[in-house]
């Protein structure tokens, strides 16, 4: 197998984890936003109960993608990692706080150790959910570079455009985690979920096409050529397919048809984000040129190669245990103290 066919392959393979991680865990994140705004103890221990056997799962897509990234491409892990330092830090804290939150929250019979539990568990589910789009934002958009080596500020990674993407990610999870509870919950709590899944759905699709049109002003070299590419009109039309069917599905009887369409936007986005970037991975805002991509970024064939064949055998087990798992707990989720 030849350099250039593996690079593709990795190139693949790393938006699958990510868009992995961004289904699964992105119902987690949404699920721990919505449990800042729970109205009785009931509803944040079905919110706990709805995520508890499944949450560190699901973060194994994220540690993949990492492990992936520094492999096959460590050019842009050393580029990305060192110049987001700032926004990874931040985003560990919030990946920490969750995790911590959900085992200590009940450790302790004191409504005010609840509550302080309860909102570091919200914090630390929201911050990933904002900076993972800041992140893609700033990657849409470009960064300066020079040499490989990022040469802009924090604060500059704060741009307009790197927001609008994170505003659009926090909603797109804050509604995956309505429509998952919308499946695993019963009652007023169920109904109270459909109706903030249909209402962020407004909201999301408002801002999809606002992102959409700044776009063509932000990172317009994301246009070049994808009409033309079968592979874009596959991602585009899944996209716009599942967005228009999410709001009937919410109302469905059947609600994992909902949580299906919804994740079948976020594949769709991703996907078109992946065919405008092809082949850069981390662009040069200052010179696209210059941009690293998975011809200039990749580790060797060798090196790709025999992670190739560690994929192809330790995949299968993750994608195995992940089904078993939510097979085991597939059903409705009450209240008890199960966690």
């Amino acid at each position: 197998m030849s350099l250039e066919t593996l690079q593709i392959i990795w190139f693949v393979l790393f938006g699958v984890l990510i868009a992995g991680y961004a289904i699964l865990d992105g119902f987690d994140l949404g699920v721990g936003i919505i449990h800042l705004f729970a109205k009785s103890e009931e509803e944040k221990k079905i919110n706990i109960n709805s995520i508890g056997p499944v949450w560190d799962g699901n973060e194994v897509w994220l540690l993949t993608a990492g492990g992936a990234l520094f492999a096959a491409f460590p050019i842009v892990y050393a580029t990305v990692f060192s110049g987001f330092y700032i926004a990874i830090m931040l985003l560990l804290l919030g990946l920490i706080l969750r995790a911590v939150a959900m085992e200590f929250r009940s450790q302790v019979e004191s409504d005010k150790w609840r509550k302080f539990w309860d909102i570091s568990f919200g914090i630390g589910s929201l911050l990933p959910a904002l900076l993972f789009g800041v992140a893609v934002g700033n990657l849409m958009r470009g960064i300066p570079l020079e040499n490989g080596i990022f040469t802009g500020t924090f604060l500059g990674l704060l741009n307009p455009f790197s927001i609008l993407v994170g505003l659009l990610s926090l909603t797109m999870f804050v509604m995956h985690g309505a429509i998952y509870l919308n499946m695993k919950t019963e009652g007023d709590y169920q109904f109270r979920m459909k109706t903030i899944a249909s209402k962020l759905w407004i909201v999301f699709v408002v801002l999809f096409f606002f992102t959409t049109f700044y776009t063509f002003f932000e990172a317009n070299y994301l246009f070049d050529g994808v009409l033309k590419n079968s592979i874009f009109w596959l991602f585009f039309l899944l996209t716009f397919g599942s967005m228009i069917f999410t709001p009937v599905l919410i109302s469905d009887k059947i609600e994992w048809k909902a949580f299906l369409s919804s994740s079948f936007t976020i594949i769709g986005l991703i996907g078109i984000t992946a065919v405008g970037m092809f082949p850069k991975l981390v662009p040069n805002i200052n010179d696209m040129s210059q941009s690293l991509t998975i011809t200039n970024a990749s580790s060797t064939t060798p090196t790709l190669w025999a992670m190739f064949i560690i994929v192809l055998i330790g995949m299968p087990f993750v994608i195995g245990y992940t089904i078993f798992i939510y097979k085991v707990f597939w059903g409705k989720t009450g209240a008890e103290n199960i966690y």
